[in-house]
């Protein structure tokens, strides 16, 4: 079963309030990009990586020489205004290389924690056929609706309901077609799922590690730079080595 990967990297991270897009910000001396191209890159169920970036970024050319031996898997192409358009023409720049039954994965260029363990597990998935699925927690803190004033109205059920994380793992074709219909019917897409869902697909929700968090505030950085520490750690008492320097590939 042939799996492609698409990674948006065209966002400009605005919540951030920062100079450079969060992609390209660093922990321990590495992008945030640069470690999450790095556990990809050490899948090699993954054929190719297709990396979206944005009509004006002018920092990866001083980035994309760090996934030696591995840098012929990251392709590049360009982004859109939104999300779900970024990772539309990820999905058809590899149209040409990619066939209508193989798998694409999609993952958020800014979590470089996630697990390799945890992709395995979405990528066994594809064994199966089927819908495709998503990493996600379930939700377990007390969830409030809010008026626009920010006063409480009530409090939500949280018994069947999922956080989703990515990556993400759908059949290429059926994603792709899922993404242009919605969009063409002014659906709101907030991640692939959706589209799949709106398509009238049932992803599988598949538990993974709670470090797999997303950067998005400056605080962020700091939790994932202890995350990447904290799995550094423990991937070497599990291997029985002493604790090494963080690489950005882990178990």
């Amino acid at each position: 079963m042939t799996i492609w990967a698409v990674v948006p990297a065209a966002g400009i991270g605005s919540r951030m309030q920062v100079a450079i897009p969060k992609q390209y910000l660093c922990i321990n001396g590495q992008s945030v990009l640069s470690l999450t191209l790095a556990r990809l890159c050490a899948l090699a169920d993954i054929k190719r990586i297709m990396l979206v970036l944005s009509a004006e970024d002018t920092h990866w050319a001083r980035h994309n020489d760090v996934y030696d031996p591995n840098r012929d898997k990251v392709l590049t192409c360009l982004g859109g205004d939104d999300r779900w358009q970024s990772v539309l023409n990820g999905l058809d720049a590899l149209a040409d290389i990619a066939a209508p039954d193989d798998w694409v994965l999609v993952h958020d260029a800014v979590r470089p924690c996630v697990r390799i363990d945890d992709i395995l597990r979405l990528l066994a998935l594809t064994q199966a056929g089927g819908d495709g699925g998503l990493l996600a927690l379930p939700v377990t803190d007390t969830l409030k609706r809010a008026d626009g004033r920010g006063h409480v109205t009530g409090t939500v059920d949280r018994t069947a309901l999922w956080a989703a994380c990515t990556p993400q793992l759908f059949p290429f074709e059926r994603l792709r077609q899922a993404l242009r219909d919605a969009s063409a019917a002014g659906v709101t897409l907030t991640d692939e799922a959706s589209a799949m869902e709106w398509a009238g697909a049932h992803p599988q929700l598949l538990p993974c590690h709670k470090d797999n968090i997303k950067i998005t505030y400056a605080e962020d950085l700091q939790l994932a730079e202890l995350i990447l520490q904290a799995q550094a750690r423990e991937a070497a008492r599990t291997s029985g080595q002493e604790p090494f320097a963080y690489t950005g590939i882990l178990e």
